[in-house]
């Protein structure tokens, strides 16, 4: 059992329905397996499945815990604070590709 610290400015989504609602109604969550820790109360870049910069997210909430299958799990629960514009997205995905994505897809 541990903590596993997040990139401090990538919250990435793997499911397209807890992005959607997050873009649809300006507020969401989403679960991530294994203890992590987010950074509450900062602005961090949203990143869809396809890792791909989305939006700047306001992250409200992290909580971690054990669920009722025996499971590590975090919950974070964060607020839109704006899409980002065609030209943001494309650079911070072309930046967080190089610094982060890359070095996950050679593990994997």
């Amino acid at each position: 059992m541990g903590f596993q610290t997040e990139f401090n400015s990538v919250c990435k989504f793997k499911s397209e329905q807890e992005l959607y609602e997050l873009l649809e109604y300006g507020r969401g969550k989403m679960m991530k397996t294994g203890f992590r820790v987010f950074p509450t109360g900062h602005k961090v870049i949203a990143y869809s499945p396809a890792n791909k910069a989305i939006a700047i997210v306001k992250i409200v909430a992290s909580i971690a815990e054990i669920n009722f299958q025996g499971v590590e799990v975090t919950q974070v629960e964060m607020v839109l604070v704006r899409r980002l514009t065609e030209e943001e997205a494309r650079v911070q995905t072309d930046l967080a590709y190089e610094m982060f994505f890359a070095e996950q897809e050679l593990k994997g």
